[in-house]
């Protein structure tokens, strides 16, 4: 039988200020401006925050008794867990958060929903599900005409990118048939599956990033390309500006949220002579150049997330 939630109940848990919580932050790296933004937040709001290198925990399972240890000292303390999860380290980082969803500690991002979300076919998959707008897109085969499949989505010049990828790592613009060949067999040769996708000219190097967190857009950017260049990726020199959405290009990244099952998103949505298209969706998005561009205090609304999270796993410990 499910359980029954009394809403109203609900909200007077969440609003209460929850004090002295143990917050884990799963990151690599502690002097990075998004985890050391965070820390900031916690403590800002009452809390504890704990830096956790995910690589370094062990996880024990012992007759359905799961506990992560790390450097020795279990982690049962904490009330709720921050992934910020690279994409070098997707599995393992998967394994910790799932294993501290098996403890019940509260999470900002599932387990699932990162490995859906790292991978950009399956997110593109999902999104287009929903019938949301996304650029035509082609997975590619090994032996397949690569020129063929090009066609497919309009053409050269066209986007040959990874399926997993960062900071437009492994993004390429070819512009002729010799390019997509070479570059396709180069990334094949090293076992990658890849994607072509069709290059929006118009969008002259431009997009928008919208931070999307526990049900509402929080902040938006536009991303402007650096001269030369068609990556609009902050770490390759783009520039950034705050940006106001229209209404419904809220709700479109509010869908793209909910088609992955995500409570934190980072959307990046590139101008077409059709709207808005859906390019990537980030489960683990960066803050210093959201929170540098618009002013806004990204890692607080981590925070409250967390907070209502755990308000609401405690109404329901206590009620059912």
């Amino acid at each position: 039988m499910e359980a029954h939630i009394d809403q109203r109940s609900l909200d007077k848990t969440c609003q209460r200020k929850l004090y002295n919580m143990h917050i884990g932050i799963l990151s690599r790296g502690p002097q990075l401006y998004s985890t050391q933004s965070l820390v900031r937040a916690a403590e800002a709001r009452g809390h504890r925050a704990v830096i956790v290198d995910h690589t370094r925990c062990n996880l024990v399972l012992d007759q359905g008794r799961p506990m992560v240890y790390y450097d020795n000292y279990p982690l049962d303390y904490l009330d709720a867990i921050i992934p910020r999860i690279g994409s070098s380290v997707t599995g393992l980082g998967a394994s910790v958060i799932s294993h501290f969803e098996l403890m019940g500690v509260a999470t900002t991002t599932s387990s699932e929903a990162l490995l859906r979300a790292r991978n950009k076919l399956r997110s593109l998959q999902h999104v287009s599900a929903m019938g949301l707008p996304i650029p035509h897109t082609v997975m590619v085969g090994s032996g397949q005409d690569f020129g063929m499949m090009a066609d497919r989505v309009g053409g050269l010049p066209a986007i040959v990118k990874l399926l997993e990828g960062t900071h437009g790592i492994g993004v390429v613009l070819v512009e002729t048939y010799h390019m997509l060949t070479a570059t396709i067999e180069a990334f094949q040769r090293l076992e990658q599956r890849v994607l072509i996708q069709e290059f929006i000219r118009e969008a002259e190097g431009a997009d928008i990033r919208a931070f999307f967190i526990d049900g509402e857009v929080v902040a938006s950017m536009r991303r402007q390309a650096r001269p030369g260049e068609f990556r609009s990726n902050l770490h390759r020199g783009a520039s950034a500006t705050p940006v106001t959405l229209a209404e419904a290009d809220v709700q479109l990244v509010k869908d793209i949220a909910r088609a992955m099952q995500l409570e934190v998103a980072g959307v990046d949505l590139i101008p077409s002579n059709r709207g808005l298209l859906v390019m990537e969706v980030n489960a683990s998005p960066g803050l210093e150049g959201i929170e540098g561009a618009t002013g806004v205090d990204v890692a607080d609304h981590f925070i409250q997330l967390v907070e209502r999270k755990v308000a609401a796993q405690s109404y329901l410990a206590a009620n059912f």
